[in-house]
């Protein structure tokens, strides 16, 4: 039987930028990372990640939040604790409600999550994707966090990495970056696609316009046209006149995933393991997307340690689905991933080694470490 938890570590990193990367949301200023060690009585851990892009600054409440919330959230549960996403959100229901804020919460959750998959699947001396009942080594991936104004350079950095699929920012900027777009489809080389995303910019009629002058385009898929709290008759009306499929997912939550993949209008499903669900529900979502004909692609961008786990877990689900890795300036992605970047014949690579296969080298980036915070569980 598995020794209860003991110990938790939260390291919260965070990288000034140079050059701030726009988006829809605003410009982005930092890159923050919060990764999450949890240790049993036994001495054996597991790590997580804690998503922390949004709101600006979110990271620093984030941390703080983590310390003061997993005592309660992690009380007597151990490596074999099954879905755990789901029972801190139960733990925690009357502190979200009270406070009204269920994604800070949930992502602390999702941490956790993940930190046990890995504690369990290191103790059992498998990789996660191996426990999960994946059986392969790689997955395809995409180039993704590209830029219009600095697409020219992120592609060509990507390319020399091994990557043929690229996803691009629209909805922001001069012409919504539509010319952008258009421009970066013309360099393409042979035998590489493209994918745009919006990321919620537009209402019904703006993206109904948009998606039509798009469709001179050959889109992989367009993603986030419309909010994700968009009515359904919003997403089928855009579906049905759309050429390209529609991807979204990463701002869904609970049951609006069943919804969406039951309504049909998104071909792609994309949740975010940090963001909500960790590996237990996401598993779940990611199977029912795949049985319905979804294609299910991992929503990811953050600090490395949600990315392995997010290839992991699209190792274990199968499908034509592929790895989002960022390719914005972000110095915790190709260290806190354990492997870099780079493609191996096109694929990117999942260690085979128990749990995630690495240990985050949380050292080397020591000069970006805003604190390291110890929990006595």
């Amino acid at each position: 039987m598995s020794a209860p938890l003991s110990q938790a570590t939260i390291h919260h990193f965070r990288h000034a930028l140079p050059q701030p990367i726009a988006t829809v949301m605003g410009p982005m200023t930092h890159r923050p990372a919060l990764l999450l060690r949890l240790e049993d009585a036994e001495g054996a851990h597991g790590w997580g990640e804690i998503w922390c892009n949004f709101p600006p600054d979110g990271d620093y409440h984030r941390a703080r939040l983590a310390t003061r919330i997993l005592p309660a959230a992690l009380a007597g549960m151990t490596a074999e604790t099954p879905d755990a996403f789901a029972q801190i959100l139960r733990r925690l229901h009357r502190l979200i409600l009270q406070c009204g804020e269920p994604g800070p919460v949930a992502q602390i959750a999702c941490a956790a999550d993940i930190a046990l998959h890995d504690l369990r699947a290191r103790r059992a001396g498998v990789s996660i994707s191996q426990m999960l009942g994946g059986t392969v080594s790689a997955v395809p991936a995409y180039a993704s966090g590209i830029s219009p104004d600095k697409a020219p350079e992120q592609i060509e950095r990507m390319r020399t990495l091994g990557y043929r699929q690229f996803k691009q920012r629209i909805g922001f900027g001069p012409d919504d970056g539509i010319g952008a777009a258009e421009d970066t489809e013309q360099s393409l080389q042979e035998g590489e696609t493209l994918m745009l995303d919006a990321n919620q910019a537009w209402d019904l009629a703006s993206a109904l316009s948009q998606s039509k002058r798009l469709a001179n385009m050959n889109l992989v898929w367009l993603e986030e046209p419309l909010s994700a709290d968009a009515s359904d008759d919003d997403w089928l009306s855009l579906a049905r006149a759309a050429s390209m499929p529609l991807a979204g997912g990463e701002n869904l939550t609970g049951g609006a995933f069943d919804r969406a993949i039951a309504l049909g209008a998104l071909g792609v499903i994309q949740p975010d393991i940090c963001k909500w669900g960790g590996l237990s529900t996401t598993y779940k979502v990611a199977r029912a997307a795949v049985a319905a004909g979804r294609r299910y692609c991992p929503h990811f961008l953050g600090g490395g340690v949600g990315l392995a786990a997010s290839a992991h877990l699209l190792a274990a689900i199968g499908g034509d689905g592929v790895l989002e890795v960022d390719s914005s300036e972000n110095p915790f992605i190709p260290v806190f991933s354990g492997r870099g970047l780079a493609l191996e014949d096109g694929l990117f690579p999942i260690s085979t080694g128990p749990g995630l296969g690495f240990d985050p080298d949380v050292d080397a980036l020591k000069d970006l470490l805003t604190a390291r915070l110890e929990v006595t569980l």
